[in-house]
């Protein structure tokens, strides 16, 4: 992951005192253990201003909303209780070449500064300190402690001390070439090496993108260099000081992956650092976090699973075992008529059978007579029955947990791999559905009912006809999809008998879909299944109003009649939209 370094941190700061000052403090938010989110008014706009002491993420920008979910956090709430109602009135660094915001609060710009947030930008030292107007730290989002660190300690009531000065030399525009490359080539070695060595201020990512501009490469000797390489090279270092001090930058993509503030190599430009900023560092995290949640979520319907098919096995063995009822009871009433025939001391008797007149061989205790013996072969029969009547509905019990965890495992299959925030919303949903249900613990209270009114973004398709087709990504969205989107004209389509995504087929009144139309579905219901891939698989169609959800059935879970049959082909269906 990119980290936000010297220059992203001054491009950033430039918009944010450009564009948001003053402004008014009105909200508080804290969205997660390494964020915060303030609300900010101006006269012109409205935004929600993030500070992130991630170890990986660090940075402030202007975001999104955070969702409405309670705040429990001590950290926001004192800075709630300190800041709510001021003025943002400046944004300053604290020091030259370093990454420490100091955001600055009022009752009103040309007021006494009441507040002090310090926002330091630093890698796994990254942090928020808030302090009064005295630098007395009153709140910290990670407080430091003498055992934590021998250099710098933050604890509140401590007077705020600015980070341990950098040793490397500054970069400045005052530098003249010779001097600047004796620097970089008084040690011969790789070039990008060269440059991190010898000054403040730069990171990989700058670095590539500037030896790119320049038509070098990042592990380019020093000592290979000629002299016009070393001139294309100081021209983009004077390009970059004269950005930092005027305040210039080309924020944009990279096709390698990552951004840049400096335009160097950028394929697509972005309107503002701070769309840059959010929109990357919530694609890593959220990319980072789906990885993370859908192997635990995995491997946890892997372990249920594994469980549930072997109690389905014993219950299995035992009913094969039962259906031997009839037997001892057949043979008991084959005793019972040939009492006479009966020995002391038997240990087995030969007898005709009732109906096939077939030698029915019939295993004795010899201690005990014919009637003995009968009575025991009776009550066996009566146990191995009530054994099969016990047994059957808890078997079918357990095969319903198995058909409803098979549904969710497919879900989670089809969401292999990040692409957009919609497909980490619908892993959440998952989660939160198993954590409902009672399969996984909820710890930290994540599951909320409101969830449910949230907006769903189904997965969606057009037919060759221009027909709508929109498919559930896990159970919650297939209820909502078969039981509250679903219009009387639509059809309804599930691979028959195997798990999977309910489909929509969207139809006006009137409308009646091609064979090609009915086929495109088909294809699509069987490719979002545990079917995905054969080459042929059976899907029903029908009305909506034929489907049907079981009293008490769990999420996704539908029953269905009048259906029709045709046959899928998920191999046509090259991937989601």
């Amino acid at each position: 992951m990119q980290p936000v370094d010297f220059t992203t941190f001054t491009a950033t700061c430039a918009e944010l005192q450009a564009d948001w000052l003053p402004a008014r403090l009105e909200q508080v938010y804290r969205c997660d253990r390494y964020t915060v989110a303030l609300a900010l008014r101006t006269l012109k706009q409205r935004g929600w201003l993030t500070l992130s002491w991630h170890p990986n993420a660090a940075r402030l920008c202007i975001g999104e909303a955070p969702p409405r979910t309670p705040d429990t956090f001590t950290f926001s709430q004192q800075l709630r209780h300190q800041m709510s109602g001021l003025a943002l009135v400046a944004i300053e660094t604290i020091a030259p070449w370093e990454r420490v915001a100091d955001l600055q609060f009022a009752q009103r710009p040309g007021d006494p500064i009441l507040w002090h947030l310090y926002v330091e930008i630093m890698g796994k030292y990254s942090n928020v300190i808030l302090t009064n107007s005295s630098n007395l730290i009153v709140t910290a989002a990670h407080q430091v402690n003498s055992q934590q660190s021998s250099v710098r300690t933050i604890q509140t009531s401590q007077l705020y001390e600015v980070p341990p000065a950098l040793t490397d030399p500054i970069p400045s525009l005052e530098e003249p070439k010779q001097r600047w490359q004796e620097r970089v080539s008084l040690v011969p070695g790789p070039l990008l090496r060269n440059l991190l060595k010898n000054y403040r201020g730069l990171s990989s990512a700058l670095l590539r993108s500037m030896l790119q501009a320049a038509e070098l490469t990042p592990e380019q000797s020093t000592e290979t260099l000629q002299e016009s390489d070393w001139q294309r090279l100081f021209d983009r270092w004077q390009q970059w000081l004269q950005a930092l001090e005027q305040k210039q930058f080309q924020p944009g993509w990279l096709a390698e992956g990552g951004y840049t503030v400096m335009g160097w190599g950028a394929t697509n430009p972005e309107k503002s650092v701070q769309v840059l900023l959010h929109r990357y560092y919530t694609d890593q995290l959220n990319q980072q976090e789906f990885g993370q949640l859908r192997h635990q979520l995995s491997q946890k319907l892997s372990s249920l699973l594994k469980k549930l098919h072997s109690k389905a096995q014993d219950f299995r063995t035992r009913l094969t075992q039962s259906e031997d009822a009839d037997r001892y009871r057949e043979q008991a009433d084959l005793l019972m008529a040939y009492l006479r025939a009966w020995q002391p001391g038997m240990t087995q008797m030969v007898l005709p059978d009732f109906t096939t007149n077939e030698p029915v061989i019939i295993a004795l205790n010899p201690e005990k007579n014919a009637v003995q013996n009968a009575q025991a072969l009776y009550k066996r029969h009566q146990k191995l029955k009530r054994s099969r009547a016990a047994l059957e509905p808890l078997l079918a019990e357990v095969q319903t947990e198995i058909d409803y965890l098979e549904q969710v495992e497919v879900a989670i299959e089809q969401l292999n791999e990040y692409k957009q925030p919609d497909d980490l919303t619908s892993l959440m949903e998952i989660r939160d559905e198993l954590i409902h249900q009672g399969y996984i613990n909820d710890p930290d209270q994540r599951y909320r009912h409101a969830a449910s009114s949230q907006t769903t973004n189904f997965l969606r398709y057009q037919t060759p006809s221009g027909f709508d087709v929109l498919i559930g990504r896990n159970n919650r969205q297939n209820d909502q999809l078969t039981f509250r989107v679903a219009g009387d004209y639509d059809l309804w389509f599930h691979t028959q008998e195997i798990p999977g995504s309910h489909v929509l087929l969207r139809l006006d009144a009137g409308a009646i879909p091609d064979e090609t139309d009915l086929q495109f579905t088909a294809d699509l219901a069987a490719y979002y299944s545990r079917a995905r891939q054969s080459e042929q698989v059976p899907v029903i169609y029908t009305e909506p109003k034929q489907v049907f959800k079981p009293k008490g059935a769990k999420p996704g879970i539908a029953i269905y009649k009048h259906e029709r049959v045709i046959w899928g082909q998920p191999q046509r269906i090259t991937g989601g939209e």
